[in-house]
């Protein structure tokens, strides 16, 4: 049986903007939405806290509330390497560790302030078992993440770095407000000095 962790969960954290996320892939009733509210873990993360260390195993998704968490490697040369920003209505983890159970490539860390609602690797499989639809969900998000993946790819081979950092403004239009610019420049490919000069560029010519 699957456990149940808050018995007034709903009264304990905000799930309004994670069940708008089940809603647009799908339908639940009021017992299934009851039960996977259950079984998120509300967390409160401080700006640079991580979720995830490099070389642990990922125990869990997490589901941005408020504020921005990164993912990121760090290569020998002590150079951070980011992969994806989540924001509010985005999950984040390691998808490599967290299915095939081996130490993570990744590092999650809170670029803010952040809470975030977490599920368990282990509860997710019990709420498969459950609510099989859950099952249908969540294969539709690790398919949009591939897509977004590649579709990165492709853009890293095919658009120049101006155009990559308008395609960054367009998916991410409110993290510049508080993202590190060495961040941002990590995530397009290119040094924080020749995107300070991209920004500067289309500035003036506003």
């Amino acid at each position: 049986m699957l456990r149940f962790h808050y018995p007034n969960n709903r009264n304990c954290m905000n799930t309004e903007l994670i069940l708008q996320n089940v809603s647009k892939h799908i339908d639940i009733t009021k017992q299934e939405e009851d039960l996977f509210i259950s079984l998120l873990q509300p967390k409160s993360i401080k700006r640079k806290q991580r979720t995830l260390e490099e070389g642990d195993i990922c125990k869990y998704s997490s589901f941005v509330i408020e504020g921005c968490l990164k993912a990121f490697s760090v290569d020998k040369d002590g150079i951070e390497h980011v992969l994806n920003f989540a924001c509010p209505g985005w999950w984040i983890a390691d998808m490599y560790s967290l299915i095939s159970h081996k130490p993570a490539i990744l590092n999650i860390e809170a670029i803010v302030d952040s809470e975030v609602l977490m599920l368990s690797r282990d509860d997710q499989q019990q709420l498969f078992k459950q609510v099989p639809k859950f099952e249908r969900f969540f294969r539709i998000l690790v398919e949009n993440s591939l897509v977004a993946n590649h579709q990165r790819l492709i853009n890293n081979m095919s658009l120049t770095a101006e155009e990559r950092y308008l395609d960054f403004l367009h998916k991410y239009p409110s993290l510049l407000e508080f993202a590190p610019l060495h961040s941002i420049a990590s995530y397009l490919g290119i040094t924080p000095e020749f995107l300070s000069r991209i920004r500067a560029r289309l500035a003036k010519s506003k």
